[in-house]
């Protein structure tokens, strides 16, 4: 078949309700070499602070809804993120998302 169709209700979420959802669709999908997320984070959820420096996958992080910071631990600096903005993180950058704000955000996350 030339394409797969996926959601995140086919798939379990890695993320405790009370902090939003992570839905993890790459096996989903059937993706071999892309790696796609929905992320979702309540206000004060942060995700976990990591680097792709094991696997040299660069990401992208584009907002779906709300808004969301994401702090460059080595740089000791802060993107800020609104809808419909995206960033492109290189796999060395060790990086973590916050949701300060006061409303629910929701994030795609593409990695490869």
């Amino acid at each position: 078949m030339g394409y797969e169709k996926a959601s995140t209700e086919d798939v379990d979420s890695v993320v405790p309700e009370e902090y939003g959802g992570m839905w993890f669709l790459r096996d989903a999908l059937g993706a071999e070499r892309l790696g796609v997320t929905v992320l979702e984070l309540e206000p004060g959820a942060k995700g976990k602070e990591h680097d792709h420096t094991h696997d040299g996958q660069e990401e992208v992080y584009f907002v779906v809804k709300g808004e969301v910071d994401v702090d460059l631990t080595d740089r000791d600096e802060t993107v800020t993120l609104r809808k419909d903005d995206a960033v492109r993180l290189d796999a060395e950058e060790t990086r973590q998302i916050h949701n300060r704000g006061d409303e629910k955000a929701k994030l795609v996350l593409a990695g490869a």
